[in-house]
């Protein structure tokens, strides 16, 4: 990729990207320094950290008190100091709390429960340990530029008032997800809650950001797919140059490295069953230790692989544990990894025709995994690859380069998006006549029917950053001050039909993504009364929904006509509220 060109801005600025994942987490940033061209570094030291995840990571763990206080974030959470105050204090260990978070509409959803995941704290939410996780990742990104560059501190008080962030998400999150990234992001002080403090934070899936990663450090020609192979989830996008358009929508399954785990947890469980070393702890070291190990190492099936949890002395010959480790059957481990490697093959082979290059990250640290993917790659007659160095950093990196470059122009749709709506009501439509029962009148006298499907945004389509999708709408009222204000949902359609028109004929395939609320005061002044049924007066306002996709995130706006001209006035997007167990 060609040097970027000089930062054209009047004031330097830092651009902080946040890549907060299940297991680990890393920070990324660039100094903006006007007439001079980005670049972009990587916090390498955060405390306790030394030989940790290449000292580009930090353990997304967090100790909390009885009180619900952080104690101990990343690092430090694993010192014996720490481990030994928090047992006489009765501190309460989170991690994994990121799944706490994920849509459940999300492929391999069902797969995982929320009892499977460690809990959170009493009176403790996913979006609090978030927005306290990102503090701590602000607060040892500002030390280690203080502590690093030249000037540090004088450095940091020249931009400590300009800093935009990138954070970046799970492909299959959404509007919801995405609205409490947000929030978390103005609860742990990094922007304020304001319309200006949210212009500072911008949001990135991990794929698109494992793409811009990929072109700052790779050659690609022609179409191409990108593989974000995360702790996780995993992620694959296909993309086209020169423009960088998505050609095919994205996937994204919960089959990460941390459900590998997850079944080596309960495989080893089972399998030590009246061992001495069943009991919890044994089988936590030992799942640690195959979680930093045998997991990467793994490669054939038809040799053994060996758990080191022990002592020279620890042994039990029965379990074939031998000198302080465990062997395993190749194939026990292999099966493992099966699951996740079947959600590869499928997704591989919907989009195969698309690209002729692969790139992956993470979860492609596993050598098995990228075996058996080069297995499954090669008869396509794809060029297949993965990053050999620091790769840890990608998605953090690859957030900031999004910033900088924006290299996507267009991307395709997953699912249809439209709104419920009424229609009116016709007597010589068979599929109206199976609904007749349930038309009802509205104060103009017609007969509608309620719980049809308007689409606005179909599956499969190719969005644009600056493409617009509209619908037009009217709605009759009978007072004028009802007319002031709209609330409209925007509801997704997950199913398979090309042009779905009932939602109580697949009630399971649509959902509620959000409402858009809109002030419309300014157009209730325009409209004048009508006659309707009966000669009762009521009031019909004319108004359009207008939504854009090509962003990583959904915006609206509302659009009227008044005295012959277009009006518009932004809506407020607000997306379904998610309720957490605390």
């Amino acid at each position: 990729m060609p040097e970027r060109q000089p930062y054209q801005g009047t004031a330097r600025k830092l651009v902080l990207a946040f890549d907060v994942g299940t297991t680990y987490s890393g920070v990324s940033y660039s100094i903006l320094d006007p007439g001079e061209p980005p670049i972009i570094s990587g916090v390498t030291r955060f405390p306790a950290t030394e030989h940790v995840g290449g000292n580009s990571k930090i353990p997304s763990i967090v100790y909390y008190d009885q009180d619900g206080v952080p104690r101990a974030f990343g690092g430090e959470a694993l010192q014996e100091s720490v481990i030994e105050k928090a047992e006489d204090d009765e501190w309460i260990k989170v991690e994994w709390w990121k799944l706490h978070l994920r849509p459940k509409s999300m492929v391999g959803s069902n797969s995982i429960r929320d009892q499977d995941i460690p809990p959170l704290p009493p009176n403790t939410t996913a979006i609090q340990v978030l927005s306290d996780f990102m503090a701590y990742l602000f607060q040892c990104t500002k030390t280690y530029i203080q502590e690093t560059h030249a000037s540090g501190r004088d450095m940091w008080e020249s931009f400590e008032d300009n800093i935009d962030f990138v954070l970046s998400h799970p492909n299959g999150w959404e509007g919801p997800q995405q609205t409490q990234m947000r929030r978390a992001a103005v609860r742990a002080g990094l922007v304020p809650d304001s319309p200006e403090g949210q212009a500072r934070v911008q949001l990135v899936t991990e794929g698109e950001a494992s793409l811009h990663f990929c072109l700052s450090t790779e050659k690609t020609a022609g179409s191409f797919k990108v593989e974000e192979l995360s702790t996780s989830a995993l992620t694959y996008m296909t993309i086209s140059p020169p423009s960088l358009q998505e050609i095919a929508p994205v996937e994204c399954r919960l089959q990460g490295a941390v459900f590998v785990t997850k079944r080596a947890r309960e495989f080893l469980a089972v399998k030590l069953t009246g061992s001495k070393f069943g009991t919890p702890e044994d089988i936590a070291q030992m799942t640690s230790e195959f979680d930093k190990t045998t997991k990467l190492r793994f490669s054939n099936p038809t040799e053994p692989s060996y758990i080191r949890f022990g002592t020279v002395k620890d042994r039990d010959l029965a379990f074939n544990i031998k000198s302080g480790q465990l062997k395993l059957a190749g194939t026990d481990v292999a099966d493992l990894f099966e699951p996740s490697d079947s959600s590869n093959s499928r997704s591989r082979g919907k989009s195969a025709k698309a690209g002729n290059q692969a790139h992956q990250w993470g979860f492609a640290a596993s050598d098995w995994l990228f075996s058996r993917l080069q297995e499954h790659i090669k008869p396509l007659n794809l060029n297949f690859c993965r990053p050999d160095s620091h790769t840890n950093k990608a998605v953090a990196d690859g957030a900031v380069a999004f910033y900088l470059d924006h290299r996507v122009s267009a991307r395709v749709a997953k699912y249809t998006y439209g709104t419920r709506c009424a229609i009116e009501f016709n007597k010589l439509d068979e599929q109206h006549k199976l609904r007749a029962a349930s038309a009802v009148p509205r104060p103009s006298g017609r007969m509608v029917l309620p719980n049809a499907f308007s689409a606005i945004l179909s599956n499969g389509t190719t969005v644009s950053e600056a493409k617009e999708f509209r619908k037009d709408f009217i709605t009759e009222c009978a007072e004028r001050t009802s007319c002031d204000t709209i609330a409209t949902e925007i509801v997704c359609y997950r199913g398979n039909a090309n042009n779905p028109r009932w939602i109580d004929s697949e009630p399971g395939m649509f959902s509620n993504l959000c409402t858009v609320h809109a002030d419309t005061s300014q157009v209730s002044k325009t409209i004048s009364p009508r006659r309707g049924f009966a000669g009762l007066q009521f009031y019909r306002q004319q108004f359009s929904i207008v939504l854009m996709f090509g962003m990583t995130e959904l915006q609206a706006q509302i659009s009227w006509m008044e005295n012959g001209e277009e009006k518009r006035g932004p809506a407020t997007v607000v997306f379904d509220q998610i309720l957490e167990e605390i």
